[in-house]
């Protein structure tokens, strides 16, 4: 099929440039002696996870039990990075396959003890990393000795096995040479949370944290086992203005076609919030996404299927029905808005005459058909079961 008859918008993958990335981050992390963990939630892909997990990746690390259940289609070695507290997500990793090695992170011995206790019912074990806060102030206990409480619980419950710490450095979303002094507070930090379980008998065996924006200097931070950056596999216009990656190392974009140049100096295309999202940028440039050729004309407003380009800093005039790359902010948000992406591999899209074939995005969603019918079901069965005690009305 030819990217000329791909109905927009729709995101894009620039399959080789994919391909370098994932094997650019491999090669940091061996040269370093970091495991990679890349986070799903980016490409929600079963091919672009085989694609990780063949270049060297160690598992992969999923936010969802829909991610959890497609991904342990692809590996037995997962990180669920996001506390299951509630009991429905709980009894559908416990009907992940036997064979899967999960660890879960979580900062809360609430959220540990009905884990433990249905892991043992299910005649499984579950690895507990146990979150700390390095800075955000999102997830992640505060203190060391809260780490060391939960833990401790860990290492004693049936169902249960603690394996070490986990942290997500989100709030170093800098650019890259402004990143150093926050790195050595983390480094100090990670080092406290390490010395007081090994002060409780209790040494961590895994010690998971990273980001696309910190993952070149992860190795900076002492005591890190494995990084879960994700983003790294497509980049976005974030990412590329704090400095992780440069405009070569984007493969993702989003294709759109312009509408509209009714409009003195704009021109509005068909890929509005519903495609970009309308995710704001960390690293201070403005809008809601640049031009893939043109980055100095960038997405100026948003509607749900409308984007308004600003023409002000060119002489540059698309016309209507003209086909245009558009490179997001937050490239994780925009893939989780499409039903599929199109892949090319002759490294360019322009003029629409390359292949391109479905990049499919099995991981999207939250719960499977199966569990919304059984939830569903059992639902209706309570309410039939109550309007039978009581009578009719």
């Amino acid at each position: 099929m030819k990217l000329a008859a791909v109905e927009t918008p729709v995101g894009v993958v620039d399959l080789p440039r994919a391909r370098r990335n994932v094997e650019r981050a491999v090669a940091y992390c061996r040269r370093h002696r970091l495991a990679w963990r890349p986070h799903v939630k980016t490409h929600k892909s079963v091919e672009m996870a085989r694609l990780q997990l063949d270049r060297g990746a160690q598992g992969l690390t999923v936010a969802t039990p829909h991610e959890a259940e497609v991904m342990a289609t692809v590996t037995d070695d997962l990180l669920l990075a996001h506390p299951p507290a509630c009991a429905s997500k709980v009894r559908r990793l416990c009907s992940l396959p036997r064979s899967v090695d999960l660890q879960v992170g979580l900062d809360a011995v609430e959220v540990l003890l009905p884990l433990a206790a249905a892991g043992a019912a299910a005649g499984r074990i579950f690895g507990i990393l146990v979150e700390f806060d390095a800075g955000l102030g999102r997830t992640g206990v505060v203190a060391p000795d809260d780490a060391v409480r939960v833990a401790e619980a860990a290492a004693r419950l049936p169902g249960a096995r603690f394996d070490g710490l986990m942290f997500y450095p989100g709030h170093l979303r800098i650019p890259r040479p402004e990143q150093s002094e926050a790195l050595t507070r983390l480094s100090r930090r990670i080092e406290d949370f390490v010395a007081a379980l090994e002060g409780a008998g209790l040494p961590p065996r895994v010690v998971s944290g990273g980001s696309t924006p910190t993952l070149w200097d992860s190795h900076l931070l002492r005591g890190v086992t494995e990084v879960r950056c994700g983003t790294c596999i497509y980049n976005d216009r974030d990412i590329v203005g704090m400095g992780a990656a440069a405009p070569e190392d984007v493969a993702y974009t989003v294709l759109g076609t312009v509408i509209s140049v009714a409009v003195p100096g704009q021109v509005v295309v068909d890929a509005g919030s519903k495609a970009l999202s309308r995710e704001v940028l960390g690293s201070g440039a403005s809008g809601y996404g640049a031009l893939f050729d043109r980055p100095a004309v960038t997405v100026k407003a948003i509607n749900e299927e409308h984007g308004v380009l600003d023409l002000s800093q060119t002489a540059w005039r698309p016309a209507i029905g003209e086909r245009l790359r558009i490179v997001p902010n937050h490239v994780c948000v925009s893939v989780n808005l499409h039903d599929h992406l199109w892949g090319f591999e002759n490294g360019s899209s322009d003029g629409g005459g390359c292949a391109v074939r479905p990049v499919m995005l099995e991981a999207r969603g939250r719960a499977s058909p199966r569990a919304e019918q059984v939830a569903v079901g059992a639902s209706a069965a309570t309410s039939r079961g109550a309007a039978t005690a009581h009578g009719p009305a």
